[in-house]
């Protein structure tokens, strides 16, 4: 063992630093958890702080805001998986099809711009385009529909942030689904077009099939944060108008930080974790069940 790692001992220097960071930025916070079980005391410290068993659990099920908040967290997280999580797969399927490599890598290049803005800046431009005077406003005018002020109406905010996150993340999360393309066999498509197999026959019965395993590992990777459904796209793009709807589980976890009610929010974050591992567990155990050779472990 000694002779395999003194032969390799590069790479192990090279592995270090990444692993440190690791252990650093998310094994050691996991000590504030004791946070959530107890009533924590600045000057007296984490572990000085006297015990409280189950208390704060309680009183962050019972507290106002907490059913409000994951009402819309749930709400939030069912439109983002029925919507975002299958929109980079079916662009990579369409991205796929372009037989003309400038226009092709032209489509990349637009759509990954704006994974490299901060939702400070992306929530800038959205209220200057999304205004009543905007330029998305001026488009429907032109086709004879009224005016309206998007990111102020409750009743459009869900469809906002939904629209808003498939833009900015599609063509960035379509990347390892278009990686995943690159690896079917050829053959079966030759072989397709000599059976008659039009475009879309060909994606439904080889492209769609051939790229399922990675389709299920990123589902079930995602499952864990089923509750984060974007601290920093909701935060930066709720006015008062919209604070009810737009009320998450991350933004009431800051409220009460804010508040230094410390143990309430950690409450809240390990009450998110294991939510999210009940979901990784269930959802892998469905998907074995369905393929045994499928699943994360």
């Amino acid at each position: 063992m000694m002779r395999q790692y003194s032969r390799n001992k590069h790479l192990i220097l090279m592995f270090l630093p990444g692993f440190l960071l690791f252990i650093l930025f998310s094994y050691v916070p996991l000590y504030g958890i004791l946070i959530a079980f107890k009533k924590y005391q600045i000057l007296d410290g984490i572990w000085g702080s006297p015990w409280v068993g189950i208390d704060n659990f309680k009183r962050l099920f019972e507290g106002a805001g907490f059913t409000t908040a994951l009402r819309n967290t749930l709400i939030f997280a069912g439109l983002k998986y029925l919507f975002v999580f299958p929109a980079p797969i079916i662009f990579a399927l369409l991205l796929n099809e372009v037989r003309v490599k400038w226009f092709r890598r032209s489509l990349q290049t637009i759509t990954y711009l704006p994974h490299f803005f901060s939702w400070i800046i992306l929530a800038g431009i959205l209220f200057t385009f999304l205004g009543t005077e905007g330029g998305f406003n001026q488009v429907l005018g032109f086709f004879g529909i009224p005016a309206a002020d998007w990111l102020m109406d409750p009743h459009k905010f869900y469809g906002v942030i939904v629209a808003t996150d498939v833009w900015q993340s599609v063509g960035w999360n379509s990347i390892i689904f278009f990686a995943a393309l690159t690896a079917v066999d050829p053959t079966l498509y030759e072989a397709a077009v000599v059976d008659g197999a039009g475009r879309f026959r060909r994606a439904w019965s080889i492209t769609l099939p051939s790229i399922m395993p990675t389709v299920i590992t990123m589902l079930l990777l995602s499952i864990g944060r089923f509750l984060s459904v974007g601290f920093d796209q909701i935060y930066n793009l709720t006015t008062p108008t919209t604070s009810n709807v737009a009320d998450i589980l991350d933004t009431y976890v800051l409220r009460r930080m804010l508040t230094m009610d410390y143990e309430l929010g950690a409450a809240a974050g390990i009450f998110s974790s294991v939510f999210g591992l009940i979901l990784v567990i269930i959802a892998n155990r469905l998907v074995k069940w369905n393929d045994p050779e499928q699943g994360l472990w």
